[in-house]
């Protein structure tokens, strides 16, 4: 039983997962609340039970989805989960001042663009262009 099935029973189907699987303490442990509400908190008429479910985090994952179960109206609700963006300005900032993401985040709003095109140049990391045989004493060649 996955994650998601809980959270289409409550959304789509009304069926009670827990109580009708064969063994229902497998199917309790397979609830897992945190994605349940993550997945209930993207809708503007289901946000407010999350909110409410989160406040009340010790109860039993039989309990919270019966409360779903039964204050959440039918809809078939689906969206994407929103992802981590990769900025390369941000891990530019990042490397170079050794730093954690947060505070290069604060970093960036204060860099100019000029500063931020100087730091790029200054941690790009070598390439194939020139190579040196200073150990053979040779001269410089290009690839």
């Amino acid at each position: 039983m996955k994650p998601f099935d809980f959270v289409n029973a409550i959304n789509i189907s009304k069926k009670d997962l827990i109580r009708t699987s064969d063994p229902s303490s497998v199917a309790e442990k397979a609830y897992i609340p945190f994605i349940t509400n993550r997945a209930l908190s993207y809708f503007q008429d289901t946000i407010k039970h999350a909110n409410l479910a989160n406040m009340f985090n010790n109860i039993d994952n039989l309990l919270q989805n019966d409360y779903y179960l039964n204050s959440i109206r039918v809809s078939k609700r689906f969206s994407k989960w929103s992802k981590h963006v990769e900025d390369d300005k941000i891990l530019c900032i990042q490397e170079y001042y050794k730093v954690n993401y947060a505070r290069a985040l604060d970093y960036s709003k204060v860099l100019t663009k000029e500063h931020i095109d100087l730091i790029k140049t200054k941690i790009t990391k070598g390439g194939n262009h020139v190579q040196s045989e200073s150990a053979s004493g040779g001269d410089v060649k290009e690839s």
